[in-house]
């Protein structure tokens, strides 16, 4: 099966094919259907391959599919790489991928684009494959790109809504930003080994001096900053909610955003060799987690404070990252991917009962009128807040285990952040689903479970993000982690956890007690004392004003930034472009212009003029050949 590994994302480009062809001339359900099933077939092979790799000695293969480029000592097959972490990332990639697909028949149903986006999504999905299944970095660059492409088209399906369209542009250009830097490190791996296939980097970077490492691992980060939403680049996020909320749930919290923690993971190497690199890494990490979880405390767009969640979650894979816990990183992504396409796509259950309104202060006693999303958002919400067994629990207790072994201020920070968590999360369900209804007459006349080609995902996550913490059971309980022990093949540089088991227990149970502390300190607020969120419009206190309009980051952006930029480009434009390059070019236009009307003026038509201009012209050559 995995010399079958090329179909894998061919499958999805068959349905982005068909759809983009030939989605306006059949029904919308024969068309998502068409996506639906791409996605599937990929689902299944990703299955069987994942099955005979695990039961296979060898760990890793590489499949070559054809010679791509060939330029002197360029050399660059299209090859395809499987081992544990690339065969991880597909199940994650196709099996959510397959749900949110089904979802959307659901959700897009009334929706004329219809064709359209499940084009965009099985595109989307053919170039993630290709980004997680690249054996280099250039084909790499190719699916990291493509995400990007499909991204923009995502965010601005609604491209009608100018908002919208802005914010697919802030998306595109923000990651254009962390790109530059991905595809300066590619160049300069390539300068420093000759190669950008991994095997052969990998196997020659120790031979390589610090400095150099450093340099790699740092541009590649500041591509993982722009991919993967941390700080300074993590603005784009929370307004690409802007699209359709299948695609937040896609996009923005399964798999785009988790392409920055895969790239790094692959990379491992350059930052267990650089300490530089990876203190970077874990500082970014931890003060993203923090800086997000706060912005989310008092937002009141539903789909917004899930979007904040998602860019403080990413922080603490990063800070997994920086402290060496790859495999812990990668866990927490797998539980991020159920728990929190579960949220999203419940977020839009919700926002579908309430007919598109997506404000909480408007919702309320919503439980006994969409029970199966609300028992499901239940589950997420616990499994997020890391309260045992469920799947958060066991990633996000790993992660902060591996910051305290590395410096006791990060497990700090990171701690508060987790705390933080449980409370916003905790508010947004008991603003959304408890209480009395707040919205109109008419929307609560319209208030409705969803079809169940929408809740049986829904199902099917809650299971999974319940669940998905058998994959990593600590290793202090004298069971198998399943996830470390997966990819182990991949770490090339390890660092095994020398805590005390009582160290563990202990942080453990502060973990626990904390998010139990905080969930009731919001049950206190929320549910006894009934208290709700300032209304639009009304003053807030200081801080709170501050925390609501998310630090004003985009405004110093606009004012440091973007303004300059614009001021620059009216000076470059007017006297730059317009006097001196179209001056330079009118000039040369004007002249030969200028110089062909007065040689017209030769052509009068006087034939005595031409007699005396031919024997002035044949003397100046007599005389010129007797001077030679």
């Amino acid at each position: 099966m995995i010399k079958l590994i090329g179909l894998v994302p061919l499958f999805p480009l068959i349905g982005f094919l068909i759809n983009g062809f030939f989605g306006k001339k059949v029904s919308k359900s024969l068309s998502g259907i068409i996506a639906s099933v791409s996605i599937l077939a990929s689902f299944v092979l990703s299955v069987l391959i994942f099955v005979e790799l695990n039961g296979s000695i060898n760990k890793s293969h590489v499949v070559n599919l054809f010679s791509w480029i060939n330029s002197g000592t360029l050399q660059i097959p299209f090859e395809f790489l499987v081992d544990p972490l690339s065969s991880l990332f597909l199940l994650i990639i196709t099996g959510i991928g397959f749900l949110i697909h089904v979802y959307s028949i659901g959700y897009m149903s009334h929706d004329a684009g219809f064709a359209r986006f499940f084009t965009y999504l099985n595109l989307f999905v053919f170039f993630m494959l290709l980004l997680v299944l690249g054996n280099n970095y250039l084909i790499m660059f190719v699916g990291w790109e493509g995400v990007g492409l499909c991204s923009y088209l995502l965010i601005g399906f609604w491209f009608k809504n100018n908002a919208y369209n802005d914010a697919a542009r802030k998306a595109f250009v923000m990651n254009r930003i962390g790109d530059l830097g991905f595809l300066l490190g590619i160049i300069l791996i390539f300068v420093t080994f000759g190669s950008i296939s991994y095997n052969e980097v990998f196997l020659k970077a120790g031979t390589v001096s610090t400095g150099v490492i450093t340099s790699i691992a740092l541009l590649l980060f500041i591509g993982a900053m722009g991919k993967s939403a941390q700080i300074p680049l993590y603005t784009w996020l929370p307004d690409a909610m802007a699209g359709p909320t299948p695609v937040s749930a896609l996009i923005h919290a399964a798999t785009m955003v988790t392409a920055g923690i895969y790239m790094i993971v692959r990379s491992n190497i350059f930052y267990s060799i650089s300490e530089v690199a990876s203190e970077t890494v874990a500082i970014v990490g931890v003060l993203t987690a923090l800086f997000a979880a706060t912005i989310g405390l008092f937002q009141n767009d539903i789909k917004k404070i899930l979007a904040y969640s998602t860019v403080s979650q990413l922080g603490f894979m990063f800070l997994a990252l920086g402290v060496g816990a790859y495999s812990s990183a990668v866990f927490h992504v797998t539980t991020h991917a159920f728990f929190k396409a579960l949220l999203f796509l419940g977020a839009g259950s919700v926002i579908h009962a309430m007919g598109g309104e997506q404000d909480i202060r408007k919702m309320g006693g919503l439980s006994g009128k969409i029970k199966i999303t609300f028992v499901t958002m239940l589950l997420g919400t616990v499994a997020i807040s890391g309260l045992p067994p469920f799947s958060g629990f066991f990633s996000k207790d790993e992660i902060l285990a591996h910051a305290y072994e590395h410096n006791p201020v990060l497990w700090m920070f990171g701690s508060i952040a987790s705390m933080l968590t449980a409370f916003y999360m905790f508010r947004l369900l008991f603003l959304t689903f408890f209480g009395k209804f707040r919205g109109t007459h008419e929307q609560e006349h319209h208030l409705h479970e969803s079809p169940s080609s929408m809740t049986f995902p829904l199902i099917v996550l809650a299971i999974l993000s319940v669940a998905g913490g058998l994959l990593g059971l600590p290793e202090f309980w004298h069971l198998p982690n399943w996830m470390s022990n997966n990819l182990e093949s991949v770490i090339i540089r390890k660092s095994p956890s020398t805590l005390h088991h009582e160290t563990e227990w202990m942080l453990m149970g502060i973990a626990v007690l904390a998010a139990l502390a905080t969930i009731y300190f919001a049950y206190i607020v929320y549910r006894q004392k009934k208290t709700l969120p300032i209304k639009e419009g009304d003053k807030m206190p200081g801080l709170q004003t501050v925390i609501y309009n998310k630090y004003y980051v985009d405004e110093i952006y606009d004012a440091l930034i973007r303004k300059p930029l614009d001021v620059l480009s009216v000076v470059f434009h007017k006297f730059f472009d317009i006097q001196i390059i179209d001056g330079l070019v009118n000039g040369v236009g004007s002249f030969v212009k200028s110089l062909g009307s007065a040689i017209r003026l030769l052509q009068n038509g006087n034939i005595g003029f031409y007699i005396t201009s031919m024997v002035i012209g044949i003397v100046f050559i007599i005389l010129l050949t007797f001077l030679i």
